[in-house]
């Protein structure tokens, strides 16, 4: 497990391992990739992040994987991969999400992405990219450099 601070000092705690916080996780975290690109949502509210969201009743993590990726994106999902679990706790309480790694095989343009504006594409090292401002403080902590590494 690896344990650290997120920008807004939250404790994080991250596994590669399923479950390892005990049930599973409601929300997912999902890092795209679409003929060499990634693939990122604008979110009207905190800027360019991965798709995610929180899975809905009678759904499986992975049922909540591939919708969230067609609502914020228009995605669609040709393979879908687990990656790891983080839980985050603040003033607030606690939540764990699951990270998944989707390779798309098409995108569909959507009329309503819903939180969100549309997809995203960036070319090359994210990473070199993420500390610029339009960047959600989702793609600023180590979740992201560490769950891309775990991908390579």
């Amino acid at each position: 497990m690896k344990y650290f601070k997120d920008i807004n000092g939250a404790d994080v705690t991250l596994s590669f391992q399923e479950n390892a916080f005990g049930p599973e996780p409601n929300h997912v975290l999902i890092i795209c990739r679409y003929h060499g690109k990634w693939v990122l949502t604008d979110h009207k509210k905190r800027g360019w992040e991965f798709p995610g969201g929180k899975r809905e009743k009678g759904e499986t993590l992975e049922q909540a994987a591939i919708r969230e990726v067609l609502e914020e994106t228009g995605g669609q999902v040709q393979n879908l991969h687990f990656i790891g679990e983080y839980e985050v706790q603040d003033e607030n309480g606690t939540f764990e999400k699951r990270v998944y790694f989707a390779e798309l095989e098409e995108i569909v343009p959507q009329k309503n992405y819903f939180e969100t504006n549309g997809p995203v594409f960036i070319e090359g090292d994210i990473l070199r990219e993420v500390h610029k401002k339009h960047y959600s403080f989702i793609m600023k902590d180590e979740v992201i450099r560490l769950s891309l590494e775990h991908i390579k």
